[in-house]
């Protein structure tokens, strides 16, 4: 009953549009929360993630996954209070960016040159050049332009070009 409701007539175009606001959304909470990662403090998340800049690299992409998701499960399940096409539009949308956010994370520590679909792999330069202030997108550049963060740099040299010959699914998933 719950897939018949979401494909009645019109429902799915609720769920469609449910679905790109989710993802939207979730980049954007994704770059402003790497931002506050960047803030003074002592906080768990803010010494994993200078941790994480000390060791430079991903957790593999299941890893990375399971933390977007848990830290955003419970806001996945609200619009199911306004309708059942709304949620799942809405959660397949989070779920989505989750699974593309933790790859794009992971692949851009191994494999940066594959992220066909940025000019700049912009984690990756903001990992290569130590950049505190600027690039804090992590699947996308959206948000960087957007608000002034996005900083342009000759990033390619030999270690990019030699990656380069990996495949996309050549990483660590786990």
């Amino acid at each position: 009953m719950l897939f018949a409701e979401f494909f009645s007539r019109g429902a799915w175009i609720w769920g469609a549009i449910a679905f790109t606001i989710a993802f939207v959304l979730a980049s954007l909470v994704e770059y402003w929360l790497h931002r506050v990662m960047h803030k003074p403090g002592d906080g768990k998340l803010l010494v994993r993630h200078r941790d994480h800049h000390k060791r430079n690299e991903g957790q593999g992409v299941l890893w990375e996954f399971r933390d977007y998701v848990k830290g955003s499960l419970v806001v996945m399940f609200l619009p199911f209070l306004i309708a059942v096409p709304v949620g799942l539009g809405w959660s397949l949308g989070a779920l989505v960016f989750a699974a593309f956010s933790a790859y794009a994370h992971q692949l851009q520590h191994e494999n940066p040159m594959k992220c066909f679909w940025m000019p700049m792999p912009v984690h990756y330069v903001h990992h290569k050049y130590g950049m505190w202030n600027h690039n804090f997108g992590l699947a996308v550049d959206w948000w960087d332009r957007v608000f002034g963060t996005y900083k342009q740099v000759d990033w390619i040299d030999e270690e990019e070009i030699a990656l380069a010959r990996q495949s996309v699914l050549q990483l660590r998933w786990w």
